[in-house]
């Protein structure tokens, strides 16, 4: 998601009208998950998808701690308490495994793009901004290694590169339908946008790469209220100030 595009995104009113489903995250274990290739050929059962969203799990779990290139099959299947003979059933290897977390990881942001209320600029719209913002932060942990492998390139895959290009753009476009409906005038929605999903999607990769230690009330607090007051004219929430920690670990990195 954090790969940058050379297109401009294109706002769009898309999006708006739509019935909205809450989305929790992270997935349940029995929560639908894309098929690797050698299942997509054939209806699962209840019992293999929870198989095959064991092994998902176990997958970014494996892609966390080793790192993608270094992940290997036989520390997923020992993660997933399995045999490699399941994990064939499923997936063809480790890249087909990767590429279906990938599609989950998609179809998770892109309900959480959907599902951004309209954000008044009173106390309540203030708190559905942090509720969402804690919804990212929640997805982002957990999808961490994708996230990253997107923002590093760190698998030369130009498909992963367009998925995170896609997650962008579909981002902006929902969050410039919310800011165009704010009430500050001559303010342009799609450079908003834009610089809002820059700010929170950065800040998330800073943490969760450990650049930047935070307290998680201090985080969503700060951009809460810097995205309510600035874009949408809101009260905020008069978060408090930064814990000590908080400040020395920005100053740390800074030097």
């Amino acid at each position: 998601m954090a790969r940058s595009s050379s297109r401009g995104p294109e706002p769009s009113r898309r999006g708006r009208g739509r019935s909205r489903r809450p989305r929790e995250a992270p997935p349940a274990d029995n929560a639908a998950a894309p098929a690797g290739r050698p299942a997509q050929n054939r209806e699962l059962r209840a019992r293999g998808k929870r198989t095959m969203r064991k092994l998902l799990d176990a997958g970014a779990q494996v892609f966390a701690q080793r790192g993608y290139h270094a992940a290997r099959v036989d520390d997923i299947v020992k993660v997933a308490d399995t045999s490699h003979g399941t994990f064939y059933l499923y997936f063809s290897n480790k890249e087909d495994l990767f590429r279906a977390l990938a599609v989950d990881v998609a179809e998770q942001m892109m309900h959480l793009a959907e599902d951004l209320p309209e954000i008044a600029p009173d106390r309540a719209g203030y708190a559905a901004l942090r509720a969402w913002l804690d919804r990212f932060r929640e997805l982002y942990d957990h999808y961490g290694p994708v996230i990253r492998a997107w923002t590093e390139a760190e698998t030369g895959a130009s498909e992963f590169g367009r998925l995170g290009d896609d997650l962008l753009g579909e981002f902006t476009r929902v969050l410039a339908d919310r800011i165009r409906t704010a009430p500050p005038d001559g303010i342009n929605s799609g450079v908003a946008a834009i610089a809002v999903v820059a700010m929170v999607e950065r800040f998330n990769y800073y943490v969760l790469s450990r650049q930047v230690k935070v307290d998680r009330d201090d985080m969503l607090d700060t951009l809460a209220s810097a995205i309510h007051r600035g874009v949408f004219n809101g009260e905020g929430s008069g978060a408090r100030p930064a814990s000590t920690a908080a400040r020395t670990a920005v100053s740390s990195r800074r030097r």
